[in-house]
């Protein structure tokens, strides 16, 4: 019989290599892109206030990037690292005439027929989804450094996920052009980079198994925190429809 081990203390750690993989087995398993909400949104298989329950309810995640980010920035002391990470709120509430993340976000929100002081409000989201995102900016709040940075290491396997919907929402929605998918084509490039960084910072400063393993643990957080997110849209709005008080109703 298997023995389950959940106290990692006395285990010696992984070489660099194995430790990379555990990390990248976690996005193998049960990143988002598996997920049944996601194969009908970029399949083309959804109508068009399906769609427009995704980017309502997705805002507030965006929308909280840069406030955990800040959260993190508040709490290290050292100012190369958060010189590193103060790009990251940069690219999503943009600075200087760089419009952000969340602005090209209010696109994709505005060609789905939402008014912005809606959207900004955060009122037409599902429940679970404001839970699963504020779990996320209290985890970063909460844990040791590196596992915080850990727990943003899904962005590892955003570009193929992006790429994906560029296409797959480009053929299959009339509603949906290069201008609305201007959000997507950007974190083309900023993924990786950020994802670069990140990765190499958690591999250099977990340093004990007992380290690794929480590591490791976050980045299966954080895939929970975006699985949820999709469960509650499915179960919404697609079947069995059931949609909670308060949350968005098409008309």
């Amino acid at each position: 019989m298997n023995q389950i081990v959940t106290d990692w203390r006395d285990a010696a750690p992984l070489s660099r290599t194995d430790f990379e993989a555990a990390i990248r087995n976690v996005g193998a398993e049960r990143y988002h892109d598996k997920h049944a909400f996601h194969k009908l949104l970029h399949g083309g298989k959804l109508q068009k206030h399906q769609v427009a329950a995704w980017a309502l309810n997705r805002y507030c995640y965006q929308e909280a990037v840069p406030r955990k980010d800040a959260a993190f920035m508040s709490r290290v002391h050292d100012r190369e690292l958060r010189r590193e990470w103060i790009h990251r709120i940069h690219d999503h509430d943009g600075l200087g005439e760089e419009a952000g993340g969340i602005e090209r976000w209010l696109v994709l929100t505005d060609a789905l027929g939402f008014p912005r002081d809606y959207v900004a409000s955060r009122r037409g989201a599902l429940p679970a989804t404001k839970f699963a995102v504020e779990a996320y900016v209290r985890f970063v709040v909460e844990e040791p450094l590196v596992v915080a940075v850990a727990s943003s290491l899904t962005e590892l396997f955003a570009p193929s996920i992006h790429r994906e919907r560029i296409v797959g929402m480009l053929e299959s929605y009339d509603f949906v052009d290069d201008h609305v998918m201007a959000y997507f084509k950007r974190r083309l490039s900023q993924a990786p980079r950020d994802s670069e960084f990140a990765l190499n910072y958690v591999l250099d400063n977990a340093k004990t198994r007992e380290e690794q393993e929480a590591c490791v643990g976050a980045v299966r957080f954080k895939c929970d925190v975006l699985w949820a997110q999709l469960d509650a849209l499915h179960h919404a709005y697609v079947t069995p429809g059931l949609i909670p008080p308060g949350a968005w109703r098409p008309e």
